[in-house]
């Protein structure tokens, strides 16, 4: 992008911000965005750059090497985006790195599409369905643009303007480190999960699938004597898994499948 042409946008979005930040019909928190969705899909790169450059932090299993466990993960979301439901299916990316740790319980999408997932997660996890619906969750935050939102709220336009522009590493380094690390100041608010949850339902609803998946994964949650890292970035409400079933009713409660033996194939592709 020009530099000049994303400054002057800038600026007259500043203008129109300053109208419309604090304002919400709802009560719900206000929106902050006024990145492009080129822009998302810059911001996403640099991360995706910057996470690749950084094999000591973030062991990146190699594509070629893990062959198969990367050939089970893109299955996966290619079902995933088959779902009329996502807005940009088209537009991003949506390219996968699997991290090597298996003591993480965490998985992201940064803004673009750019998706990490920790072999932790994906160890913990009992069937493809829950898989799919965890990853469901976090490809509607990119999609609905929760991610944009949220690190404009925490980091400041500014800063995150000064990184798609080539500026800033220190503070791209920053942010992929609270974003693997699921620290507490980048937690979504309690609308972006819900309507996150909401769409992993509608995504999967259309996939051979049980579209309850992201459900499953709070019911294992239960039974975990420690909380995962995965929920600091994600608030737990009480009645979030009913209302994952009304959801799942409302669209005709109808039931998918689970997927145990080819999950178990795609935990055994790892190391």
């Amino acid at each position: 992008m020009n530099p000049r042409k994303f400054s002057l946008r800038l600026l007259t979005s500043l203008i129109f911000l300053l109208v419309i930040s604090g304002c919400s019909k709802d009560g719900s928190d206000p929106t902050i965005n006024i990145f492009t969705i080129d822009d998302d899909i810059a911001f996403g790169k640099e991360l995706q750059n910057e996470i690749r450059a950084n094999p000591g932090d973030y062991p990146v299993l190699d594509s070629l090497q893990y062959n198969e466990a990367y050939s089970h993960i893109y299955r996966i979301r290619d079902s995933i985006l088959q779902s009329d439901e996502l807005i940009y299916a088209d537009k991003f990316d949506w390219r996968i790195d699997i991290i090597r740790n298996d003591t993480i319980l965490n998985a992201f999408c940064a803004p673009g599409g750019y998706i990490c997932v920790y072999t932790g997660i994906i160890k913990f996890l009992d069937n493809e369905s829950q898989f799919a619906g965890v990853m469901g969750h976090e490809m509607a935050h990119a999609d609905r643009r929760h991610s944009t939102d949220q690190l404009t709220k925490v980091y400041g336009i500014e800063l995150l303007l000064g990184i798609v522009l080539g500026n800033n590493p220190s503070q791209l380094a920053e942010i992929a480190a609270n974003l693997a690390a699921g620290v507490a100041t980048l937690a979504f608010s309690r609308d972006a999960e819900y309507e996150s949850d909401e769409y992993s339902v509608r995504y999967l609803y259309t996939t051979a699938y049980d579209a309850r998946g992201v459900g499953g994964f709070f019911q294992k949650l239960d039974g975990s004597p420690q909380p995962p890292e995965f929920l600091s970035t994600h608030p737990h409400p009480d009645n979030r898994y009913d209302k994952i079933i009304e959801m799942w009713e409302s669209l005709g409660g109808k039931e998918g499948g689970t997927f145990e033996s080819s999950y178990n194939d795609f935990k055994n592709s790892l190391p």
